[in-house]
């Protein structure tokens, strides 16, 4: 994947793009019922310099998300204070960097990766909150488990030591059918609390879905953290493939 060169970030304008997501936040949470204190931002930087992340966190945003393993290690090295949200596919050689250095993985679609994570995670650092990735929505070229083995992978996963499982994430695939978005999201939340009344030890709490085009929808369904890149740093331009734009 190539991207080109996004336009520099000013602080000026990052602060405005992040009220104005925030704003979006709020208004969801307001139509649903729901406090906007249990909805977190994750702001994705994935291929934006770490200019870009300093105008955003000069705005007051601490939790970034990063997709690929070399570029968001060597961001979280040089902005340690930031709090570092892994949340692409995480291949088994590349998980070391992300024990060391992040806060959160979203992605987790496998034990081995879980395993990997456990290991290498630093004893003298929290338990690395994780989140088991799942295609909600059965396409074919989107990672995740499958709903069906989203239980068992999550009781692996939370014997494991340095872990501390916190939920389900999804990329359902993208359309502007609210509809469409509704009932993708619903079906996270739902297989989230059919876990959790399986297995009452998991007490999962955490619904990460929903991005930058369909936030509102997966905040109405229950997103306790929603991934937006575009929407704060604006858009990316891939110029040999497509890519979902978070």
């Amino acid at each position: 994947m190539s991207v080109a060169s996004p336009t520099i970030l000013d602080s000026t304008t990052a602060a405005a793009r992040l009220d104005a997501v925030r704003q979006t936040i709020a208004a969801a949470c307001l139509k649903s019922g729901r406090s906007p204190e249990g909805v977190s931002l994750l702001a994705v930087s994935k291929t934006f310099p770490i200019e870009a992340v300093d105008a955003v966190a000069a705005a007051g945003q601490r939790a970034f998300g990063e997709n690929y393993a070399q570029e968001g290690v060597q961001k979280a090295i040089v902005r340690l204070p930031l709090e570092w949200h892994f949340i692409g596919p995480l291949q088994s050689n590349k998980t070391r960097g992300i024990a060391e250095h992040f806060a959160w993985v979203h992605s987790i679609d496998r034990l081995k990766i879980a395993e990997r994570l456990s290991a290498q995670r630093p004893v003298n650092l929290p338990p690395l909150q994780v989140c088991v990735q799942v295609n909600i929505d059965g396409e074919a070229t989107k990672s995740g488990c499958a709903p069906s083995e989203a239980l068992a992978l999550c009781q692996a996963i939370a014997a494991l030591p340095q872990l501390q499982l916190r939920g389900l994430m999804a990329i359902p695939e993208p359309t502007s059918d609210t509809s469409t978005q509704r009932r993708n999201f619903a079906a996270l939340r739902i297989l989230r609390d059919t876990i959790n009344d399986a297995d009452a030890s998991l007490n999962l709490d955490t619904l990460s879905m929903g991005m930058s085009d369909d936030l509102e929808s997966a905040i109405i369904e229950g997103a306790t953290i929603v991934r937006v890149g575009s929407a704060i740093f604006g858009p990316r331009t891939y110029t040999n493939t497509s890519a979902t734009e978070l």
